[in-house]
């Protein structure tokens, strides 16, 4: 068993409404350390975690660690062993395809739907885009990195006006972290590569060219299915 501890700095859905640690219920605190640890890497696919470890990392008892636990088996991200310890569930590379093809749909879906949008509106957007984090991310934690990455998609879906379409997205949040963590988005040069990614998208919405804001949308995410060692056969735009 490792003794790795996550990023010191959580991802901003996990600390935008937390209230201050020392005034966080045990199991809370244990809670969103470990789900730091998963969502931005530093509890690999695989990884066994003990409950003395955590316990003594946060300086609780043993208790609210278990309680942690069993909230993230619940959620999916571990498997718990008696006496042993909670196995961070792999995620399957089927799991890994079906998601990245869910988000190319409804990326797409979107970028398709603000092709009918007056050329200001797809303007203001990819300004709005271009200054995004996800376009600079000089100086974020490895955390924010991936946070940004995912709140850089969520406002394209968002911008297409489709409630359903944006609760969909919405859905699948957790699981894009994970993604992005196994595919180490924050390295680099994959954090060089995927910030270029994200300006080309966002410059292709600016100049209203939503065609090849697809297109940049379908290399954004084939990029990440060959970083995760998948074979990036999804249809291409068009196809």
């Amino acid at each position: 068993m490792s003794n790795t501890t996550p990023s010191d700095s959580l991802p901003t859905a996990l600390t935008s409404s937390a209230p201050p640690a020392a005034s966080q219920p045990a199991a809370d605190r244990a809670y969103r350390h470990v789900k730091a640890g998963l969502l931005d890497g530093s509890y690999p696919d695989g990884h066994l975690l003990s409950e003395g470890e955590i316990a003594q990392t946060l300086e609780m008892s043993r208790t609210p660690v278990r309680e942690a636990f069993l909230h993230l088996q619940a959620e999916g991200f571990l498997r718990l062993y008696p006496k042993r310890g909670a196995l961070v569930v792999p995620i399957t590379p089927a799991e890994a395809r079906s998601l990245l093809e869910a988000r190319l749909a409804l990326e797409s879906f979107a970028i398709d739907k603000l092709a009918s949008a007056p050329a200001e509106q797809l303007t203001s957007i990819g300004v709005e885009l271009l200054e995004h984090p996800a376009c600079d991310p000089a100086g974020l934690s490895d955390a924010e990195m991936h946070e940004a990455d995912r709140a850089f998609h969520a406002r394209i879906v968002s911008a297409a006006d489709s409630p359903v379409v944006t609760d969909l997205y919405s859905a699948l949040r957790e699981r894009q972290l994970r993604i992005t963590a196994t595919a180490r988005t924050h390295e680099s040069p994959r954090r060089t590569t995927v910030t270029e990614q994200h300006s080309r998208l966002a410059t292709a919405l600016r100049d209203g060219d939503t065609a090849d804001a697809k297109r940049c949308l379908h290399e954004h995410l084939a990029h990440t299915m060959r970083a995760i060692g998948m074979s990036d056969d999804f249809p291409a735009p068009g196809q």
